[in-house]
C-alpha cells in the first residue's frame, strides 16, 4: 500500500525541521497534570508533619481515609485508571507530533486542549497550528494508535472551526448504556464530522451469485 500523500507535507530536498519545545506557558500547560499531582502530595506531606508534629491524629485519618476509601472501591479504581490513561495518551499523541511530521516548518506542534475519558478510551481536543490540518492526523491515525497502545484512533474536525480538531483512542468496546462524559458537551456531537467515513460493506464473495436469464 502506498503511503499516504499527507505525511509527506515537506519537499524531499527539505530537511524536517527540528521539533521545538515552546513557550514556558505550553510546556507548563502540557504537564499541567504532574504538576498539580505534586502540589497536592507536597500539601498532604506537609499536613501530615504538621499534624505529627503537634500531636494531631484527626487530620491524618481524615487525609488518609479520603485517599484510601475511593482508592478502595471498584468506581475510585476506574477513575484512577481512566485518568491515568489520560495522561498516558496526552504525551504519546505529543511524542507522535515530535516523530512524524504533523509540525509546522519552525517545529511547533498541536496543542492538546484537554482530554477526558470516554466509555471506549478517551478523547483528546487539539488546537492545530498554522499549517497542519486535521487531515494530517487522519493521515497518521495508525501511528497514533500504536504510539497510545490502543486499537484504533479516530479523528473527527468541528464543522464550522476547521482549527479544532478531536482525536478519539479506542481502546475498548463500549459498555451497554455508558455515556461518554465531558468533551462530548463542548461543542455537541453534531458539531464534528468524522474524517473516517464508513464505508460500504464489500459483498460476499462465498455467496453465490445469481443472474437473471436474458432470453
Amino acid at each position: 500500500m502506498p503511503s499516504n500523500p499527507r505525511k509527506q507535507i515537506y519537499p524531499a530536498r527539505e530537511a524536517l525541521p527540528a521539533a521545538r519545545g515552546g513557550g514556558p506557558q505550553v510546556r507548563l500547560w502540557r504537564v499541567r497534570t504532574e504538576l498539580l499531582l505534586v502540589a497536592g502530595l507536597a500539601l498532604f506531606a506537609l499536613t501530615l508533619l504538621g499534624a505529627a508534629q503537634h500531636g494531631r491524629w484527626l487530620p491524618f485519618v481524615l487525609l488518609t481515609s479520603a485517599i484510601s476509601v475511593p482508592a478502595a472501591t471498584r468506581f475510585g479504581r476506574g477513575w484512577i485508571a481512566a485518568h491515568f490513561w489520560c495522561v498516558v495518551s496526552r504525551h504519546r499523541i505529543q511524542r507522535v507530533c515530535l516523530e512524524t511530521t504533523m509540525r509546522t516548518r519552525t517545529g511547533r506542534i498541536p496543542l492538546v486542549l484537554w482530554i477526558t475519558p470516554t466509555s471506549t478510551g478517551e478523547k483528546a481536543l487539539l488546537l492545530t497550528r498554522a499549517g497542519i490540518s486535521a487531515e494530517q492526523f487522519e493521515a497518521y491515525a495508525e501511528e497514533i494508535a500504536a504510539a497510545c497502545w490502543a486499537r484504533s484512533a479516530k479523528v473527527f474536525r468541528h464543522r464550522t472551526r476547521s482549527q479544532f480538531v478531536i482525536v478519539e483512542i479506542v481502546r475498548r468496546d463500549g459498555a451497554p448504556g455508558a455515556a461518554s462524559p465531558g468533551l462530548d458537551r463542548l461543542f455537541g456531537q453534531r458539531a464534528w464530522v468524522s474524517l473516517r467515513p464508513d464505508l460500504e460493506e464489500p459483498p460476499d464473495l462465498r455467496t453465490e451469485l445469481v443472474l437473471p436469464q436474458v432470453g
